[in-house]
């Protein structure tokens, strides 16, 4: 699987984002070596916290393959999934992550908390990280330094 070519995909779908003025993480699940879903942060234009890239795209991709478990998919976002997006992805048992860019701040995905590797979990997602993540953390850089900016 080229992990930086459906990297690339989700760093668009930050941009798309960003364009809206939505904070720029962009997510797609891969099965079979297909996309199944894309989504990108709608907090903003949705006004709901719970819009998260990864919450998005898992439910688009439950909905599209009529099913709930997604053992046999890859979940790609640009920046290390939160606490609630990888509690998500443990429900939903995503069978692989790939995120771009870790966070310090939120990261649940092994930066701040490891949700996924806890041992409370009966399921346990392969973590990849750091694929594409100078870019992806450009996206996010470019962003906030954007909004920090006066008009």
């Amino acid at each position: 699987m080229d992990y930086r070519r459906y990297m690339q995909q989700a760093l668009t779908l930050a941009s798309l984002a960003a364009a809206r003025g939505e904070v720029p993480v962009g997510a797609l699940l891969v099965v079979q070596n297909k996309v199944v879903a894309t989504s990108a942060n709608a907090t903003e234009a949705n006004g709901d916290s719970l819009a998260h890239a990864e919450i998005l795209v898992l439910q688009k991709a439950q909905r599209q393959l009529k099913r709930r478990w997604l053992e046999d998919a890859t979940l790609f976002v640009t920046m290390e999934p939160c606490p609630m997006c990888a509690g998500a992805i443990v429900l939903c048992r995503v069978g692989r992550v790939v995120y771009g860019c870790p966070d310090s701040q939120w990261g649940a995905c092994g930066s701040a908390f490891n949700i996924p590797e806890s041992r409370q979990s009966n399921f346990h997602p392969e973590l990849i990280g750091g694929i594409l993540e100078e870019e992806c953390r450009q996206v996010l850089q470019d962003f906030f330094r954007n909004r920090r900016q006066p008009d």
